[in-house]
């Protein structure tokens, strides 16, 4: 009987085993879906899908003994086509996971079909705090920063010096709208005000008649609720009918490494903005900001270092799982403490909001910048509890579904 016991258990430990690391179709294979040709090109774009590339690399290119495989599309900010191609690569070309995502209408738009197809997509490029509010998904992650951050660090920033009327040139879409609101509402605990809004097209090139909506307002701070080409676009034509030079202030609410550096300093000098992540922070950081601009002649932005860090943090959930089985996976990241080059010690909320810290930045003038992409003071660190809204205890875990 003791035999017959023991030879029970050793087959049962047997079967067991591959259970234990399982992964489907013999590789993991992830998806960097973004702007590669639009308006937010250089925000996000090819430099993601290389940070991407890096984290594998580093990852050592295979998890649980199987290979990792990384490809990527151009959605050209276009939900319909996000849609299409993030079906046919869940249905036809065995991907995994869907990452980055630039341009809220379309992270929301392949968040459900994600929570659909009951698989793992991790946004880094896209603002919008309904990612993880009303339309939260278990399988939905928001890596780097979004709406509510960029509205406590900027928006907070600038009524405490004495920006209290507001004035918003907004971009027409999800991202443009929460952004508006979350910085208004923020503006407005402070005791400042809201004068009014004006709404442009995404990749507008003429912003006349909207700022001079906005100069008109006689609000001390413009908010440019919009990113990219966009807002570079804006606060150089801004700088075409004087309004800076009049007294008003521009508010750059979500501008990143990238955008200052298209811009250049001379135009940017002076901006107040607020990242999840600046190179030269620290040894770590520009150890890898180093070897990144090595392979694309840039220094990375937080959407960039943001998708290493999420490509990364989903690699590791599948290590500790023990399988890329989609609820396993979710799981672990929800556990999981994220520590690495772009957060330090951060916890992954129940509705997928990554806690990582903020940075108020403000650019330096051309004459304090010491070397090429050296461009920023960071003036404060906001904790990751404070620059994000609390997601109820519920949240979007696989416990309240």
């Amino acid at each position: 009987m003791r035999i017959l016991a023991l030879a029970s258990m050793a087959l049962m430990t047997a079967t067991a085993m591959p259970a234990m690391a399982q992964v489907s179709d013999e590789k993991v294979k992830i998806g960097i879906l973004n702007d590669q040709s639009g308006v937010y090109a250089d925000f996000g774009g090819k430099w993601s899908y290389e940070a991407a590339l890096m984290a594998v690399e580093d990852f050592g290119g295979t998890v649980l003994e199987k290979p990792i495989e990384v490809i990527t599309a151009d959605h050209q900010n276009k939900p319909d086509i996000a849609s299409n191609i993030a079906r046919q690569w869940y249905d036809t070309e065995e991907v995994d996971a869907i990452m980055e995502l630039t341009t809220s209408s379309v992270a929301l738009a392949v968040q459900g079909i994600s929570k659909e197809k009951k698989k793992i997509n991790m946004v880094t490029g896209a603002a919008t705090t309904e990612l993880t509010g009303a339309q939260c998904s278990p399988y939905g992650f928001h890596w780097a920063y979004d709406t509510h951050a960029l509205a406590v660090g900027t928006g907070g920033a600038l009524v405490e010096q004495g920006g209290d009327t507001w004035f918003f040139l907004t971009a027409d879409y999800a991202f443009g709208y929460s952004l508006e609101e979350q910085t208004g509402n923020f503006a407005k605990s402070k005791g400042g005000e809201i004068l009014g809004a004006v709404r442009h097209p995404l990749s507008t090139t003429d912003f006349s008649s909207f700022l001079l909506q906005a100069q008109a307002s006689g609000a001390k701070v413009i908010g440019l609720a919009n990113a990219g080409l966009d807002t570079a676009n804006a606060i150089k034509q801004a700088a075409e009918f004087g309004i800076v030079a009049g007294g008003q202030r521009l508010a750059a609410l979500l501008f990143t490494l990238a955008e200052v550096h298209g811009l250049g300093l001379e135009a940017a000098q002076g901006l107040t903005l607020t990242e999840g992540f600046y190179w030269d922070r620290d040894d770590e950081s520009r150890e890898f900001a180093r070897r990144y601009y090595e392979r694309t002649e840039r220094m990375p932005n937080m959407i960039q270092a943001g998708t290493y860090s999420a490509v990364m943090q989903y690699l590791k959930a599948i290590k500790e799982a023990g399988t890329d089985e989609t609820e396993a996976v979710a799981a672990k990241l929800h556990e999981m403490k994220v520590n690495d080059l772009f957060a330090r010690d951060a916890t992954v909320g129940a509705n997928g909001r990554l806690l990582n810290d903020m940075y108020l930045m403000e650019v330096k003038a051309p004459s304090d910048s010491k070397e090429p992409w050296d461009y920023y003071n960071v003036l404060a660190t906001i904790p990751g509890e404070e620059a994000y809204i609390k997601p109820s205890e519920s949240g979007c875990s696989l416990a309240s579904q």
